[in-house]
């Protein structure tokens, strides 16, 4: 059976995390995968606090398990949702687009285990020094906003860099991801798009038949251009005329971060496939059917127990 210091640290079964994925990541999502042994995450995206509010009592309702909360620090809502997280004393929040130091004393005297989500040695240290339980090292693979390392060569870095336990996100998408993350270093894993087709995610199917029907050269990325925003989505409309506008000569930081506003809403709610932004990551090739979230984690952990158990057949 698989264990490390994540399940204890999070009371979970398994060192399994669903990713905070805005528009998608809800808190039935979210009870699914508590239920099944993982940490599900509700996303709080650019929502306030009364979303966020309905969405913790949702799973609530559905779940006696631990459960997070992921807050993207860029939100105009950041502080009010901070609060709510310490009133409602969520088990674990997790954070990204930014540094989360100035909500961590509130979030630690309510006994939530804080977790950011980092891309660079520089910020797990930061953290770390400002009391940091864990963080979520979390490589360009992944769907949404990425940094600039690959999860193969960031997560062994961080984990050298910091004394507390690392979980590996991006790429990973069975138990062959899952057991590489472990060698790597590792404690746990976090996956956002292969529960994003789970039978309890709410997600337009427009956006689930996007991954299933992907292949392993379907995602492209945008918005590195003017840097600090980019994201990696899957090729459609949309991604093709953002880049060719992205790279026009009168382009300018403002002009395209306009050109994403409302996209993400088009691809999650409406299934607007050919306007819609589908964040995604490089894994969705690897994704042939929706599955209830129990079923994804009980064969993520199958697979990866069987390949450490039989690690050793590559030691002489």
């Amino acid at each position: 059976m698989i264990e490390s210091p994540i399940c204890s640290l999070c009371n979970i079964q398994y060192p399994i995390f669903q990713g905070g994925m805005a528009w998608i990541a809800d808190g039935e999502l979210a009870a699914a995968v508590s239920n099944g042994g993982g940490l599900g995450i509700i996303s709080a995206m650019n929502a306030g606090a009364d979303y966020l509010k309905q969405q913790i009592q949702i799973a609530k309702n559905l779940t006696d398990k631990p459960f997070g909360v992921n807050v993207m620090l860029m939100s105009p809502h950041a502080a009010e949702v901070a609060e709510i997280i310490a009133q409602e004393r969520v088990a674990v929040v997790t954070t990204g687009a930014g540094n989360p130091s100035k909500y961590m004393p509130a979030w630690k005297e309510a006994g939530i285990v804080v977790i950011p989500v980092i891309a660079s040695v520089a910020m797990a240290k930061k953290v770390q020094k400002a009391g940091a339980d864990a963080v979520i090292a979390e490589g360009q693979e992944s769907g949404g906003h990425i940094g600039e390392l690959t999860t193969m060569a960031l997560v062994p870095q961080i984990c050298d860099a910091v004394d507390i336990p690392v979980i590996a996100a991006g790429g990973i998408g069975d138990g062959r991801g899952m057991a590489a993350a472990f060698m790597l270093g590792a404690c746990g894993v976090q996956l956002g798009t292969r529960f994003l087709v789970a039978k309890e995610c709410n997600v337009h199917q427009n956006y689930k038949n996007m991954v299933l029907d992907a292949k392993d050269i379907s995602t492209v990325t945008t918005g590195r251009r003017f840097g600090g925003n980019t994201c990696r989505c899957i090729k459609n409309s949309f991604s093709r005329n953002f880049l060719s506008l992205e790279y026009a000569p009168e382009a300018t930081a403002a002009s395209i971060a306009e050109l994403g506003v409302g996209a993400l809403r088009k691809a999650a709610v409406e299934g607007d496939t050919k306007q819609g932004c589908f964040l995604a990551g490089q894994i969705s090739g690897m994704i042939h059917k929706e599955q209830p979230a129990a079923e994804i984690i009980q064969e993520l952990v199958t697979q990866a127990e069987a390949l450490l158990k039989g690690a050793d057949k590559w030691v002489k």
